[in-house]
């Protein structure tokens, strides 16, 4: 906070006065004979965090939790590292690890709240719920005797009450379209997978698009299946989705990255000061080493994501689009403890195969490491690439002679500004309505809406229907008066997001994401960009 002059000249005695009074109270309360730590001897060791809590157990004025103060004390020890380096405490370590593990343990559904039921989106293949016979529309009314539809219940304990360890029961009672009573299940919680595979499909004839939204430790499995289906379909070309992608396992990182590269090739390395340099190179044994190759990045990609984006632009393998990347090029390393909680320590830096490191500085502190993102959107970054600027210190060349720069992320080769064309105060008013709508609609038109086996098909039968002037009195009736400039400006955006969604509730992601991609200008300017190469 600055003050001016006139504000010094009155807070400066206030400062020396409150001085003043703190010194009294420090007198008033350590007494001059000596404490009972002193009284025993106690001497501070080297060791001060253990003494210092020695210290307070016997000596504090109330009781207090040793453990909760541990908890306290380690994040502000490691906030003085960098800003990868956490503590997790055990009770949040399991959920943590989730997406990195690839699974979890629960009922096996995606779900949603519809006027205040847990509605049934969707039933995991092979899961405990699947196999019982649960049904996508299906509503829970109870669980474990409990009533839990109108109840106002959070989503997250929701799925604290429907999660839980494997091989333990819960029983719910459902309501299904056509049934008066409701149907009991018991279902036996089992290992659920995470899918970091969102969607492998083919735009055109010969060009494949498969999008990842973070790397675990069974995303690569994930990545081979979806490449293979796509080849099979007849792909020759390749757009692979990294945006909004923040890491996580390095290794399935590097080994997408073999397929795409020749025997030899480095991929990417690694140098701490403990740790000695260790090198990833590519085996020669990929399934597309050949065949156009465009990936989309963003300024939400991180980590891993970046290790496989450098991968591909420092070896002149292919293409990269999108905006600046996020700039993580540190490599944290899992640390349990006894009591179930955990620690992830940087441990060393990475590096593409120029030698660039992509890590983005952070000694002007934490806050304003991850206030970066607010920062590029305010300098114009998102929409003009002229408004970034790198040192030439940090400029390095590919084997094919292209100019990369390391420091802070990874810059695209091909520039995409981020979308506002859409943008507009109906849009933003009306934002929170569309998925609900497309929920609703999709509940009363279900039986209809489930004939459609592919996203092409549901479109060109939604687009029959009167969806969208439909939308626009549910908006009104909900406190959204229709807006003619509004509409003519956002009106095309809208309803592709309202078929988007409704194909997302009956055909999951492939059901989604052919048509999202009619608005999706990053992916557009791919396909386009890849169809001319």
């Amino acid at each position: 906070m600055k003050y001016n002059n006139s504000q010094r000249s009155v807070l400066l005695p206030l400062v020396i006065a409150l001085s003043v009074v703190a010194g009294i109270l420090i007198g008033i309360f350590l007494p001059g004979k000596q404490s009972s730590v002193q009284q025993q001897g106690f001497r501070l060791r080297n060791d001060k965090i253990n003494s210092i809590l020695n210290i307070i157990e016997s000596d504090y004025v109330d009781s207090v939790n040793r453990n909760d103060l541990v908890d306290a004390a380690i994040p502000a020890i490691l906030k003085k590292l960098d800003p990868h380096s956490v503590y997790i405490p055990a009770r949040e370590l399991a959920r943590a690890n989730e997406p990195l593990e690839g699974n979890f343990d629960g009922i096996g559904i995606s779900f949603n709240m519809l006027s205040d039921t847990i509605l049934v989106i969707s039933t995991i293949p092979g899961g405990p719920s699947e196999k019982l016979g649960l049904q996508p529309g299906d509503k829970i009314i109870f669980v474990n005797d409990s009533l839990v539809a109108g109840r106002h219940i959070a989503e997250d304990r929701v799925m604290g009450m429907l999660k839980g360890p494997r091989g333990t029961v819960v029983k719910i009672r459902v309501l299904r379209r056509g049934f008066g009573d409701l149907i009991p299940f018991e279902i036996t919680r089992d290992k659920i997978p995470i899918n970091s595979v969102d969607v492998g499909y083919m735009v055109n004839p010969t060009t494949g698009f498969i999008r990842i939204n973070n790397f675990a430790v069974n995303t690569y499995e994930e990545f081979m299946k979806a490449l293979q289906e796509l080849k099979s379909q007849g792909m020759t070309r390749l757009i692979l989705d990294l945006r909004q992608n923040s890491g996580g396992v390095m290794e399935a990182a590097i080994k997408i990255a073999n397929e795409f590269l020749r025997e030899g090739q480095l991929i990417v390395y690694t140098k701490g000061r403990t740790q000695p340099k260790n090198e990833a190179r590519a085996t020669g044994k990929g399934e597309f080493e050949t065949g156009d190759l465009v990936v989309l990045i963003d300024e939400y990609t991180a980590s891993a994501s970046e290790i496989l984006a450098g991968a591909i632009q420092d070896n002149d393998r292919g293409t990269i689009i999108g905006r600046r990347s996020f700039g993580k090029g540190l490599v944290q390393e899992p640390i349990p403890f006894a009591d179930g909680s955990g620690m992830r320590l940087t441990i060393a830096r990475y590096y593409t195969p120029t030698g660039r490191s992509i890590q983005k500085p952070y000694n002007n502190g934490f806050d304003a490491y991850y206030e970066d993102l607010n920062t590029r959107a305010l300098h114009g970054e998102l929409e003009v690439p002229d408004s970034i600027h790198f040192a030439d210190s940090l400029k390095f060349t590919t084997p094919g002679g292209k100019v990369v720069y390391g420091g802070g992320g990874i810059m695209p080769d091909k520039f995409v500004a981020v979308d506002t064309s859409y943008f507009s105060k109906y849009f933003i008013r009306v934002r929170p309505l569309v998925y609900s709508f497309a929920l609703k609609y999709t509940e009363n038109n279900r039986e209809m809406l489930v004939k459609y086996t592919t996203a092409r098909e549901m479109e060109k039968y939604l687009d029959k229907q009167d969806l969208f002037r439909t939308f626009i009195d549910y908006a009104s009736r909900n406190g959204v008066a229709r807006d003619p400039e509004g509409l003519k400006v956002s009106g095309r955006f809208i309803f592709v997001q309202l078929k988007a969604y409704i194909a997302r509730n009956i055909l999951d992601n492939k059901g989604f994401y052919p048509i999202w991609e009619e608005i999706d200008t990053t992916l557009r300017y791919a396909i386009n960009f890849i169809d001319s190469e």
